[in-house]
Order: structure tokens, then C-alpha cells, then sequence
């Protein structure tokens, strides 16, 4: 069973063992474009290719029992902590609102299209750390078109576009910012479902202060809104040691 507390779930062994993902989703895609990919040698797994345009990737974390059951969320979100920041934001943490999350987080795995484009920072050309994909909810599992209705139903936005963001290890991170496009208006929400390993969340005001922590787990849910993206910046930091996450980013469409 996906997700057993005693069990390393990784996307290359279910491939390479004739495993099945869920019925109706698809298997993940692979790059066969250099078939001389082999086993690693070190950690003796074969490298999974999710798209042209990535070396090889190993997805392996520890699951939980929880994170087994299929995936269903918590509709009345029972669990829901309202934090007010100062400038008129706001952050929501849903710790565990979807079981079943270590599920999804096979099923995401293989069917989104990663990248991990060239970026300019401070003048130079990187390559970004972590991978970076869409996810369309008609093409996932029912449980992700769930997660749209009931996020719209809750904070009154029409979510209509899902980011997929796969954070490898510890190394994989993202920068302190604001959303690119939600942080010149007055108030908007984003939404971010965790999948896989846990890693800790970061807020701080714009330009600097003491930040705010959270540490999000395997089917946590953590919205921002009001003048967040505005006022406030976010980041993923680096760490020695983490088991591969992938954050589910839901936006509603930003109007002129």
C-alpha cells in the first residue's frame, strides 16, 4: 500500500515494478531520450525522468499511515487557525485538511510536466532550485477539483489556475518574495496545499523583520490573504536534510 508508515514510497519503484497508479489518473511520463540512464550508484535507484528538460529525479520520503487513506478533504475546515499579521494581513493554517495526501503526492508526481528554467538573479543566469509545473484539475484526480470548490466556497475567490511546485531535497528553495502579480493589488488569496515531506514556511514583512513560521506538513493547508503578497514576503528556505514536497499553489483570477 502507497504511504504505510514502514514503506519508502518512491515513483521509480513503482514504475520499475509493474506497480499501478490509481485507476483513471495515467502513469508519469518518461524521458527516454537517453536511455543510457542508469542505476546511481551511491543510492542505488534509477533516475526518473519527468520531462526533456530535467536530469534525472529521485522521489523517495517515508509515508504515514494517515497519508495512505485515499485522498479527501475536510469541507467544513474544522481545523482552521485565522493568524492576523499587521498591514492588514492574514495567513490561515489547515493542518491536515486532505488525508491521503502522501497519495496524491505519487499521483502529482507523474503526471505534471516539470521544468526547472533559467532564471536571472542578481544579474546572473541560474538554473531555479526546485521544479515547476501546471496542473490542470480536469486532468487530475477528482480530489483536486474538490480542493478548487471548497478553497472558492470558503474565502469567496473563483480559484481558477493550480501551480505545482516539487521541492526535491533540502537544497531545492525558494527566495523571500511576494506573488509576482497579486502583490500590486489591494487584497488577494493564494492557497498552498502540502504534499510529501514536510518543510517550514516563512513570512516577514516587505523589505525585512522578524518572520512568522510555520511548519507544514503532509496535507496542510496554508492561505494568504488580505495585503499579503503586498506587505508581506514569503520563502522556503534550504535545509541539510528534507524528503521530496511538492506545494499545490491555488490562484483566482486578478482583475485589472
Amino acid at each position: 500500500m502507497l504511504g504505510s508508515s514502514s514503506t519508502t514510497n518512491t515513483v521509480t519503484t513503482l514504475l520499475d515494478s509493474g506497480a499501478s497508479l490509481p485507476t483513471g489518473i495515467g502513469v508519469p511520463r518518461r524521458d527516454h531520450s537517453n536511455p543510457g540512464l542508469g542505476t546511481d550508484a551511491r543510492t542505488g535507484v534509477k533516475p526518473y525522468r519527468c520531462s526533456t528538460t530535467l536530469v534525472g529525479v529521485h522521489l523517495a520520503f517515508q509515508g504515514t499511515l494517515l497519508g495512505a487513506k485515499a485522498p479527501a478533504i475536510d469541507w467544513s475546515f474544522a481545523n482552521a487557525r485565522r493568524h492576523d499579521l499587521a498591514d492588514a494581513a492574514w495567513v490561515e493554517h489547515v493542518p491536515g485538511w486532505l488525508t491521503g495526501a502522501d497519495e496524491l503526492f505519487e499521483v502529482v508526481a507523474g503526471i505534471v510536466d516539470w521544468q526547472s528554467p533559467m532564471v536571472t538573479m542578481w544579474d546572473k543566469r541560474v538554473q531555479t532550485p526546485r521544479l515547476h509545473g501546471i496542473l490542470s484539475a480536469a486532468d487530475g484526480p477528482p480530489v483536486v477539483e474538490e480542493m478548487g470548490a471548497a478553497l472558492t466556497a470558503q474565502y469567496d475567490q473563483a480559484f481558477l489556475s493550480i501551480g505545482a511546485n516539487l521541492y526535491r531535497d533540502g537544497r531545492d528553495s525558494v527566495a523571500w518574495h511576494g506573488d509576482r502579480i497579486a502583490r500590486t493589488l489591494p487584497e488577494a488569496v493564494i492557497a498552498i496545499v502540502s504534499l510529501g515531506g514536510s518543510r517550514r514556511f516563512l513570512l516577514r514583512p516587505e523589505g525585512g523583520g522578524r518572520s512568522v513560521r510555520f511548519d507544514l506538513a503532509s496535507g496542510d493547508l496554508l492561505v494568504m490573504g488580505g495585503s499579503c503578497q503586498r506587505t508581506w514576503q514569503h520563502c522556503i528556505p534550504k535545509v541539510a536534510r528534507a524528503e521530496p514536497r511538492i506545494s499545490l499553489t491555488f490562484r483566482h483570477r486578478y482583475l485589472d
